[in-house]
């Protein structure tokens, strides 16, 4: 398995997952949503739609020769924050897959409290970027959850119809 094939589905399935979150959210509430967080200590729902976005932008930077930018600030309106979501899935959509590096690539990994990590790109694709990917998107359905919305698993994994079959007679 490839680095391309490990995640080029996985981003294009999560970010729609999260398009269709707030493609909900501006049917009920709207903007207002933007700013809601779950705890003190968590981004609102701007900041967890972008650091989504992020991971992706961040991970086709260093597992392939892309050159997507996305912007550094939390969107303020549902709008916006989708067209962040569709740029960021067709970033990941366009990469060539033989652009991506070799499994074992050597990554590196600096956080902003200071934290520094070495890995190769397999496991940065594995532990690191699909992992935050799904944390962040998990956390905007969380968001939207508690604030009433009527979302529910099939929103988080209703791509899985698309393997369904008719029961056995």
């Amino acid at each position: 398995m490839t680095i391309a094939s490990q995640i080029k589905p996985i981003v294009d399935q999560q970010l729609a997952v999260l398009d269709g979150l707030l493609a909900k959210a501006a049917a009920n509430g709207g903007d207002a949503l933007m700013s809601v967080r779950l705890a003190d200590d968590m981004a609102p729902l701007a900041g967890q739609v972008r650091i989504a976005c992020d991971q992706v932008s961040a991970g086709l930077k260093r597992l392939s020769d892309s050159k997507v930018m996305l912007a550094d600030e939390d969107d303020t309106t549902i709008a916006e924050a989708r067209a962040r979501v569709a740029k960021a899935r067709a970033a990941a959509a366009e990469q060539a897959d033989d652009s991506f590096v070799a499994d074992d690539a050597p990554v590196a990994l600096s956080l902003p409290n200071g934290m520094n990590f070495a890995m190769r790109a397999d496991e940065y694709a594995r532990d690191w970027m699909i992992a935050q990917l799904y944390f962040h998107v998990v956390a905007a359905y969380m968001i939207l959850r508690n604030q009433g919305l009527a979302v529910g698993k099939a929103d988080f994994v209703g791509y899985i119809a698309r393997y369904a079959k008719a029961p056995a007679a």
